[in-house]
């Protein structure tokens, strides 16, 4: 269907693709001002907008065959570029402003390492393995998640930053974490489930601060799923056609 469409058509959609990504920076940018001002419950809207964003432009560039129509810009660069920042340089700025989610004294230090650990897990050349079931090699740097997940559990800040540091080395350790929007294992069920914690994800955290105590045990179950499909391989495996 796409190839029966004009030319300058076809070109259009692709370099809208690239505006699309680029989004991204602005709401990040957002994301910025909206912590450094200390309202994370805009901050949060913002967050939830740039990862609907990074969500469907890897999708959106395969319909509209970017590489093809709009190879002028890499879209890949733009979107590690755009991932680091809401990634980490926005979680690295809530560690320092959101009170108690650090031990007294470790925000910065905290909000340093990930800068640096990050920085090496997006450089890598194969940080993302194109093979049949697509996976991030080392922890994927989902700083924002994991972030969030400390302001909703109020959780003891020892324990964040303990938890903080495992997932530091975790980038460094060459262990699978698989790539939820291209696997071919389960794959029906996997993105159903995928949108599914997406979408409770997005209810649960626009009630910031007030969000019921049942949300984070439950998206806990998808975090379980993933961890399982990512550390045992052969799990839901499927030849490909």
């Amino acid at each position: 269907m796409f190839e029966r469409l004009p030319l300058w058509l076809r070109k259009s959609l692709a370099w809208s693709v690239h505006a699309f990504t680029a989004t991204g920076a602005v709401w990040g940018f957002l994301t910025l001002l909206a912590i450094w001002d200390s309202n994370f419950r805009l901050a949060i809207v913002y967050i939830l907008i740039a990862m609907f964003v990074d969500g469907f432009d890897g999708m959106l560039a395969r319909w509209f065959h970017v590489k093809e129509y709009a190879r002028g810009v890499d879209g890949g660069l733009m979107d590690n570029i755009i991932d680091y920042l809401n990634y980490v340089v926005v979680a690295a700025l809530l560690l320092i402003r959101v009170p108690d989610i650090m031990p007294q004294g470790f925000a910065m230090a905290a909000a340093i390492s990930i800068l640096l650990t990050s920085a090496y897990q997006f450089s890598q050349t194969d940080a993302k393995t194109d093979n049949e079931s697509f996976f991030f090699k080392g922890f994927p740097s989902v700083w924002n998640f994991l972030v969030v997940y400390m302001m909703l559990l109020r959780l003891n800040p020892w324990i964040n930053i303990a938890a903080l540091v495992i997932c530091n080395i975790l980038v460094f350790v060459p262990v699978r974490y698989l790539y939820p929007t291209r696997n071919t294992r389960l794959r029906r069920f996997t993105l159903a489930f995928t949108y599914l914690y997406g979408g409770l994800g997005f209810w649960a955290l626009l009630q910031y601060p007030d969000v019921p105590e049942w949300v984070a045990p439950a998206s806990g179950i998808y975090v379980v799923y993933y961890a399982l499909l990512s550390f045992f391989p052969k799990m839901g495996s499927v030849k490909p056609a």
